[in-house]
């Protein structure tokens, strides 16, 4: 019989599958002897067999009416009794930290009697009621599908009827008041009332929590973080403990090391007379903690202990929160906690200088998405003026964009192609598709626990909360700093490193890391721990990484990020600007030896190319790739020739005689499906002299070079073959033309011949593709394409933000590899390959070369190397280095 409920004291940390990360935690907690309120969590088995059926699985109920005995005998108090009353919060907990993703309701079990003993037992009427509106706010709208906003509009009215600027503000006679208004809304709204039964509030809550994972926010938050959509989440139920009692109470959330910036000491936010709701949603700014150790400091002793055993057992930064009721310390959550990228480095160096992780595991504790952000420009600010405002710096990083006041707003501009900065007084869950289409957020309220930090950190989005000095009116779309007024689409820059946000776009530089990169010069701080952690990833890789490159420049930044060669040279790239003109006069010859004379002229030209790319990367190989895309992109556009044509005649002038030229050619060559059509290796059977040209350039350049004293290691690429017999007439023209300069120089030109794996006919006959290819490079973006059938340029806008939605894509399959798919044909055509040639060289070269994820799929399918743009270099270096870790990624701190 499947078991869908565990008491605290019964779990741990290696449950979180099963568990959910908090309640995982929580029972880790539990074990360690640290002071948890009492409880029990409801399985994540449980929420997949809700959701399956629509219905409570059977024998939930009787498991969490026993766990509930249980609860009740060890406290001595009954749920929602009359006189001295228990209470619970029930909360969700995904194996994935979701922060304010889906439901929590506390204090369940209040009722119009229990209130008034929880009144009585407690001495503190005011709290009473105010822990009963909650309950009545949080049940209506997360239970009973009631607008929330119906509710905060009834708070913010009676605010401001009594003039309080806060809910503090508000006496228990206000606060009874509210009660029954909130019931009344929830009548009106939904047509039945507030239950009363303590036993029928938590069986609706458990069963909202679940029902809160297929929440539009809950699914938003889970594509962008790539978490999976059939984990379903666990529920939480614990004994209530408030930190709304007065000022000796109060509630907290605290970091054992900086979140962003992962400097030592304790970081946090803590908010007396206030329940743990209040901290994160930034509606009352917070203190921090060292203010507490003066208000309380036998608690902020205990909250450092426990902090310190925290961080030495899971080794790691810890995220807390923490509620005192009357001076008792009770720790409610933990986790290891979202960090900043900068924050990433830095912490894993630390932790591996402090001997609690070793070199290995402090790489598996970065990744490459976060280097990248780290790669990232920084403002100069030496030229622009003061800052228009000061916050705390929430989430680093530089970000420019036009200010917009709601999530919808941003969303718009964002899908219209403009850079936008959300700004709002605080964020809720309900901001999180703005906050996922802008480039910055900016908060008036909130410190760094609040939902818009912790939420930026975690998506690597740029952030300042808590700017105190900026009003923000959503309804005028503005917002003010003394007299200079910032409009709706005003362009304003965030700076997340320092916590300023300044008027206009201020202009950028390059990052210390990007400077690292570039010089290779080490300095204290973040690039000493970037330096250490692509040290040990360049130890541990497997994989090589070379880099995309068409010119010297390119090339020789790549080797400065430490590619080991070229994976991709693509010489049509070498074809565009001034030499359109030869590969025009090319396509026109009227006969052979007007063709001879196009490609003689451009001989040299890519002789020059090959030498300089090849003297780069001297002693490293530079794979070529023959020429791939169809002639007619090197001519005029064909419209655009037949409107010059028609314009002319219009106005009874002759044409251009070129023009009409070039148009028949075009429209001779005009494809209904260019990349289909007349490309790659079919250029070279059907042009005479083309493959000759290429092949003598390389080889004349490789010759160049072996003079000049260097080591040219060229290797020759044949694209788009999807027949053996195509390789074998090619290759057999590409020797030839190699023997023929060999012979001529006296200089022997050995280029390995190669082709690229881009069409599914390739992947599915790649053993005897392999009879006559040295080497395999997929070319990833022409096999999604082939594979899917989809045209990259036409569906990306056309439809993929639909697929994105409705769950068809994790992410888009051009960004991280298909592996079902896609996949399937890369790893069928690595091992028919190898088996007819053992020593079969293998890489990637699509764009797939340099994402993360992808990279380790490469490293475990059995390729040699990855390629990528140089910029992507040091990422896929570090994700080689992870990818042949025993287990990545060490600790989840998503």
């Amino acid at each position: 019989m499947v078991r869908y409920v565990y008491d605290f004291a019964e779990g741990g940390r290696d449950l979180a599958g099963l568990l959910g990360g908090k309640g995982a935690n929580l029972a880790e907690m539990t074990r360690l002897g640290l002071p948890v309120p009492p409880g029990f969590t409801v399985t994540t088995e449980a929420c997949r067999a809700f959701l399956r059926t629509g219905s409570e699985p059977d024998g939930l109920a009787e498991e969490i009416s026993a766990r509930l005995l249980a609860l009740e005998n060890a406290d001595g108090r009954k749920l929602g009794q009359p006189d001295d009353p228990l209470l619970l919060s029930v909360r969700s907990g995904a194996r994935f930290s979701m922060p304010g993703m889906m439901e929590t309701i506390l204090d369940i079990g209040l009722g119009d009697d229990s209130v008034l003993g929880l009144a009585k037992v407690s001495g503190n009427e005011r709290f009473a009621w105010d822990s009963y509106r909650r309950l009545v706010q949080m049940f209506g709208s997360t239970v009973m599908g009631v607008d929330s906003g119906v509710f905060e509009r009834a708070l913010s009215d009676l605010k401001r009827t009594r003039g309080a600027a806060d809910d503090l503000g508000l006496d228990a006679t206000d606060l009874a008041g509210l009660v029954e208004t909130y019931k009344a809304l929830i009548r009106r709204e939904t047509g039945e009332d507030f239950p009363q039964s303590p036993d029928e509030q938590l069986r609706r809550a458990v069963l909202a929590v679940f029902e809160s994972w297929n929440g539009e926010r809950a699914r938003i938050y889970r594509r962008r973080e790539h978490i999976a959509d059939d984990l379903g989440t666990a529920v939480n139920v614990q004994t209530m403990v408030f930190g709304n009692l007065g000022s000796d109470s109060g509630s907290g959330v605290a970091f054992t090391r900086d979140p962003a910036t992962g400097r030592p000491g304790l970081y946090g936010d803590y908010l007396p007379n206030a329940q743990g709701e209040d901290v994160v949603a930034g509606i009352r700014n917070t203190v921090s903690l060292t203010d507490l150790e003066e208000l309380d400091p036998v608690s902020y002793a205990q909250l450092r202990g426990h902090m310190e055993t925290l961080e030495r057992h899971y080794r790691d930064l810890c995220d807390i929160e923490f509620t005192i009721e009357r001076g008792r310390l009770w720790m409610l959550q933990t986790r290891v906690g979202k960090r900043t990228a900068e924050a990433a480095f830095a912490i894993a160096s630390e932790l591996a200088d402090e001997g609690l992780i070793s070199p290995a595991e402090a790489l598996g504790r970065v990744a490459g998405d976060g280097l990248a952000r780290l790669m990232f420009p920084r403002f100069d600010t030496s030229g622009v003026g003061e800052a228009l405002a000061h916050g705390l710096p929430a989430s680093p990083g530089a970000a420019v964009g036009a200010a917009v006041f709601d999530s919808a707003e941003a969303v718009r501009r964002a899908a219209a192609g403009e850079q936008v900065v959300l700004v709002r007084q605080e964020t809720t869950p309900d901001d999180l598709p703005g906050m996922i289409a802008a480039q910055a957020v900016l908060t008036s309220r909130g410190g760094k626990t609040s939902h818009a930090a912790v939420v930026a950190r975690g998506m690597g989005t740029v952030c300042v909360c808590g700017a105190e000095e900026i009003a923000v009116d959503t309804a005028a779309r503005r917002f003010t700093v003394g007299d200079t007024v910032v409009e709706e689409g005003d362009v304003i820059s965030v700076d997340g490193s320092e916590g300023a946000v300044y008027p206009g776009a201020a202009p950028l530089v390059d990052s210390a890391v990007m400077q690292y990169f570039e010089s290779g010069e080490r300095s204290a701080g973040l690039v000493e721990s970037v330096a250490r952690a692509m040290e040990e990833a360049d130890r541990g890789a497997r994989l090589e990484v070379r880099a995309n490159a068409d010119n010297p420049e390119d090339a020789a930044r790549a080797r400065r990020f430490g590619a080991r060669g070229i994976g991709l040279c693509r010489t049509e790239h070498m074809f565009l600007g001034e030499r359109r003109k030869l590969v025009e006069a090319m396509i026109l010859a009227r006969d052979e030896s007007e063709r001879k004379e196009a490609l003689g002229a451009l001989l040299p030209l890519q002789r020059a190319d090959f030498a300089g790319i090849l003297e780069a990367m001297d002693g490293l190989p530079v794979t070529i790739r023959l020429i791939d895309p169809p002639l007619h992109e090197f001519l005029p556009d064909r419209t655009d020739l037949a409107v010059r044509i028609a314009a002319a005649e219009a106005r009874g002038d002759r044409p251009d005689p070129h023009d009409v030229e070039l148009l028949a050619a075009v429209s001779r060559m005009h494809e209904e499906n260019p990349m289909l059509g007349l490309r790659g290796v079919r250029l070279g059977l059907v042009v005479p002299g083309l493959v000759a040209m290429q092949v003598r350039a390389i080889a004349e350049a490789v010759v160049a070079r072996t003079r000049a004293g260097g080591s040219p290691e060229a290797e020759i690429m044949v694209p788009l073959v999807g027949a053996v017999e195509e390789l074998r007439i090619e290759r057999t023209e590409v020797e030839r033309v190699l023997a023929e300069v060999s012979e001529e120089t006296g200089v022997p030109v050995h280029c390995p011949v190669g082709t690229m794996i881009e069409l599914p006919r390739a992947a599915l006959t790649a053993g005897r593709i392999a009879e006559e290819a040295e080497f395999f490079s997929f070319g990833t973006n022409d096999l999604t394409q082939t594979t899917w059938g989809f045209s990259r340029d036409d569906v990306e806008a056309a439809f993929f933000s639909a697929y994105l939605d409705k769950g068809i894509f994790a992410t888009s399959p051009f960004e991280t590899l298909d592996r079902d798919g896609v996949g399937r044909l890369v790893r069928l055509a690595v091992d028919e390959g190898r088996a007819a040639r053992p020593d079969l060289k293998i890489g990637v070269c699509g764009e797939h070369g340099g994402d993360p994820e992808s990279v380790h799929f490469f490293h475990h399918a059995g390729l040699d190397y990855v390629s990528c743009s140089p910029f992507r270099v040091p990422v896929a270096r570090l994700e080689a280095g992870r990818a042949a870790l025993p287990e990545t990624g060490g600790s989840d701190s998503r």
